[in-house]
């Protein structure tokens, strides 16, 4: 996975790319946890606004993780996955470090990276993840999810893309 760029003595086309990796995880940080001080404002917990007919605007909190897995495991399952997200976040900033000249690769981690620290916010501050969009079909749910974490789907995907392409390229 070793980039295209040429590097000068003080590997400042590296910083500057990962400079810009950086700001676009915090870039979605700030997007996601400025969502969701709207939503704690305007929403007590459980609050639904219908928007259209397959989307809800709502408020609710996750103390588990995706999908609400171990959401009732008294307590630990907090500061379990506020672990996972930093140590995640630290690996995805040294990968970011180490291939700053991929540009679907970079965009890929810096959405999952800002995802996760919006997350790890959430469970730091609140002990819960705030989500609040809920997709529907009929009597059918989507579990609620915010702004990190479609970061973070999106980010997976071109991951998985860039992959693809990768193995592709190397035949």
């Amino acid at each position: 996975m070793a980039s295209s760029k040429k590097f000068g003595k003080n590997g400042s086309s590296k910083s500057q790319g990962l400079m810009l990796w950086l700001g676009i995880a915090l870039l979605i940080l700030v997007l996601d946890q400025f969502t969701k001080v709207l939503v704690l404002g305007a929403f007590q917990l459980g609050d639904s606004t219908p928007i259209t007919s397959f989307f809800n605007l709502v408020r609710v909190h996750n103390h588990g993780a995706a999908f609400s897995f171990l959401a009732g495991a008294g307590g630990w399952q907090r500061w379990f996955f506020t672990g996972i997200g930093i140590f995640a976040a630290v690996f995805m900033v040294w990968m970011l470090h180490s291939h700053p000249g991929q540009t679907l690769f970079g965009l890929a981690i810096s959405l999952i990276l800002g995802g996760a620290i919006g997350n790890v916010v959430d469970r730091l501050l609140r002990g819960y993840v705030v989500d609040f969009l809920d997709f529907y079909w009929g009597a059918w749910h989507f579990p609620a999810f915010n702004v990190a974490d479609s970061a973070i789907s999106v980010g997976a995907a071109l991951l998985i893309l860039d992959e693809i392409l990768r193995v592709r390229r190397g035949r």
